[in-house]
């Protein structure tokens, strides 16, 4: 895989993401008012739709098998994870085959990250009065010791609810929060407890 620049050029996403409305999945409460069931079901309601929109059109410098490949990954969320960081979005988390096992420990501190390592994280939002928008394909790789030291050897990539990838500063974005909040945790980023699986 080439390497990513830390600044991918052109216009900058800075989370202000494409997204859609998805009607057909509204609920009759405010996302932070969800339960895991819940949440679980408006998924169950997207899932297909927002596989099928991160798979539209060339994803330039992102890997076409990352995004192809990870419905096939292992889930690492017992259901979609309560909004929190990624801009309040829910998040269900699928790993590789490489990070599982050290992933699914969901180790507080000393987490050795094997490199290849890939995490992808579908996504969406539900807002005060109940209404579901698609989110965008959160994705993350770790590389080689010394590949990318200002990441942490991760690289962090993104592909909008309409396939499009987002060009985003990589750093500010993303990096300075995985490591600043997750660092001990290798910049993994679990689910919140009560979605990890069991």
């Amino acid at each position: 895989m080439r390497k990513l620049p830390l600044w991918l050029g052109g216009a900058v996403a800075s989370l202000a993401f494409s997204t859609s409305a998805h009607a057909a999945c509204d609920v009759q409460k405010p996302g932070y008012d969800l339960t895991g069931d819940e949440a679980q079901a408006v998924y169950d309601c997207l899932k297909s739709d927002l596989r099928a929109g991160y798979q539209n059109g060339p994803k330039r410098w992102i890997p076409e098998e990352f995004v192809k490949d990870y419905p096939g990954w292992t889930k690492a969320s017992a259901f979609p994870a309560a909004p929190g960081f990624h801009g309040g979005r829910f998040l269900m988390t699928y790993v590789n085959s490489i990070g599982a096992d050290e992933y699914l420990k969901y180790k507080p501190d000393n987490v050795v990250v094997p490199a290849g390592t890939k995490l992808a994280k579908e996504s969406f939002t539900v807002d005060d009065d109940g209404k579901v928008t698609k989110g965008p394909l959160f994705l993350m790789e770790k590389v080689a010791a010394g590949k990318s030291p200002e990441t942490g050897d991760w690289y962090y990539m993104m592909v909008a609810s309409n396939g499009a990838p987002q060009a985003v500063n990589v750093v500010t974005a993303c990096s300075e929060c995985h490591l600043g909040n997750f660092g001990e945790q290798g910049g993994f980023g679990y689910p919140v407890e009560d979605a990890r699986i069991k």
